[in-house]
């Protein structure tokens, strides 16, 4: 199982950025898919997780209204659209998979399949 997160990069403050999440060896259609990220000296947190079974989302408070959650089950692909980024969104941000459903709301300890990450480092 294996899954690899692309996309990221430098943006200025403001600007957008998406994220990809491909899985090999296993589909993700049974499983439930979420972005974190992990800032240096703080803990890895949650940001956007989607469900397997009816795709309910759930956002964290910091990027609701900006960050986007979306699946390609025929891709075998998770994508994290992030538009008017700002300073506080620079981290090293990771996928990761669990056989769903999942019971938390987008809790790192729920999920036992992780990518390596991808830098997202927003900054003037």
């Amino acid at each position: 199982l294996q899954l690899v997160e692309s996309g990221g990069g430098l943006v200025q403050p403001g600007g957008s950025l998406r994220l990809s999440c491909a899985a090999s060896g296993f589909t993700l259609d049974y499983y439930d898919i979420g972005w974190f990220r992990q800032a240096p000296g703080k803990e890895r947190e949650g940001v956007s997780c989607i469900a397997s079974d009816d795709g309910s989302t759930n956002y964290a408070d910091s990027v609701k209204g900006r960050f986007t959650i979306s699946r390609d089950n025929a891709e075998n692909t998770v994508y994290l659209q992030m538009n008017s980024l700002k300073p506080e969104d620079t981290a090293h941000y990771y996928c990761a998979a669990a056989l769903g459903p999942v019971p938390g709301p987008c809790d790192p300890p729920d999920y036992d399949t992780w990518g390596q990450g991808t830098q997202v480092t927003v900054s003037s």
